[in-house]
């Protein structure tokens, strides 16, 4: 996969992660699948650190994107949206977390599948778009990256959903993910000592 810069545009390559069924597991509830409640649910999927490390020793800033529209709904409190965020980021080698609280109706901007999270991550940390990843367990996910510009990962099956546009990598992991973003990065590197 080639892609090439944007005209301009410089700066550091970000991998943006989802946060639920990424980074920590879903929970099954009412016949489908949901973000941990509070902390106290939250779990985090196994070998998700050290995949991180990887990534961080390869230079990416490592960006959680993440619609958390049950604030909006009613049905989760800001309080425990950000007590898990706290949670996950004392734990993981993250440099942000980007949380859009709205629900679809109120037509945002930072609301995947729009880009507006990654946008505004490239303005406040001067992130190479074009040189960066975007890994989801959804279509959301996938189009938000698409749009943005960056290659796009999905872990598992997307939930049967349909795809807008097709991801740039199907993976069963996060570890499988970070292994194909690192031989990316090998092959520039590569063409550019050439």
């Amino acid at each position: 996969m080639k892609r090439t810069a944007s005209p301009g545009r410089t700066g550091r390559p970000a991998v943006f992660l989802d946060r639920d069924g990424v980074l920590n597991h879903e929970l099954f509830r009412d016949g489908r699948f949901c973000p941990p409640r509070n902390v106290s649910e939250l779990v985090i999927v196994d070998g998700v650190r050290s995949a991180l490390e990887v990534l961080k020793g390869h230079g990416f800033m490592l960006i959680v994107v993440t619609n958390q529209p049950g604030v909006a709904r009613g049905m989760a409190r800001r309080a425990d949206v950000e007590e898990i965020n706290n949670r996950l980021a004392r734990i993981l080698p993250l440099d942000a977390i980007m949380v859009c609280e709205h629900d679809d109706k109120d037509e945002c901007e930072c609301r995947k599948p729009k880009p507006g999270m990654m946008l505004r991550a490239q303005e406040k940390y001067g992130i190479d778009l074009c040189h960066s990843f975007m890994i989801g367990d959804r279509w959301r996910d996938i189009e938000a990256g698409r749009r943005a510009g960056c290659g796009t990962i999905v872990i598992g099956d997307g939930h049967g959903e349909a795809f807008l546009s097709m991801p740039t990598m199907r993976v069963s992991s996060l570890s499988e993910a970070v292994s194909w973003i690192t031989k990316q990065k090998r092959s520039e590197q590569l063409l550019h000592e050439n």
